[in-house]
């Protein structure tokens, strides 16, 4: 049934020729994982000085797009959303050090927070199928959370660069397998 619709037929031809593309980006996202799973103080300060940037930028969009915003109140808060941004990015972007720590223990917090809420999920989606899938995925982001706080702040210089190489590492391993899939 799944090759009958004509959405899905164009789809498929449409990553049949996009197979060799995302061959290759699949291999460089393998290998970029790799290099960061190996050398992951790297990884996790070019992670720390990128959102540096990214939040440096926003900063200063929010900053020049308060000024065309009008009323007080939502004025005054775009201005305080542009300069938290900015200088939460100036912090990263000159502290990078106490940055990857900052944002570790954020990631921790953020793995615990989606575990608790899979958890939920999980049991209140219990009579139907699939929820023990569910129920793993939460328990694993609760024990990657737990690691992350119990080591914070000493692993603080590893963890990002880690986490960011198995991420290119799994979603370029996808990208190979769905080239070699979809090879004419």
């Amino acid at each position: 049934m799944s090759g009958t619709f004509l959405g899905d037929n164009l789809f498929h031809g449409r990553l049949r020729t996009a197979a060799p593309g995302l061959f290759w980006l699949g291999l460089v996202m393998v290998l970029l994982g790799l290099a960061a799973i190996f050398f992951p103080m790297v990884a996790t300060l070019a992670a720390t000085v990128l959102v540096g940037w990214l939040l440096l930028l926003f900063g200063l969009f929010a900053l020049f797009g308060a000024f065309s915003i009008h009323g007080t109140g939502p004025f005054f808060a775009a201005l305080l959303l542009g300069l938290l941004a900015f200088a939460a990015g100036f912090f990263l972007l000159f502290s990078p050090l106490a940055g990857a720590v900052a944002l570790t223990l954020l990631a921790g917090i953020t793995f615990l927070m989606q575990g608790a809420f899979e958890l939920v999920f999980a049991f209140e989606m219990r009579p139907v199928g699939g929820w023990i899938g569910m129920a793993l995925s939460g328990i694993a982001s609760v024990v990657v959370a737990l690691i992350i706080i119990a080591g914070w702040p000493g692993i603080s210089l590893i963890v990002l660069g880690i986490l960011l190489g198995v991420n290119f590492l799994t979603t370029g391993l996808a990208y190979l397998a769905a080239s070699r899939a979809f090879r004419t």
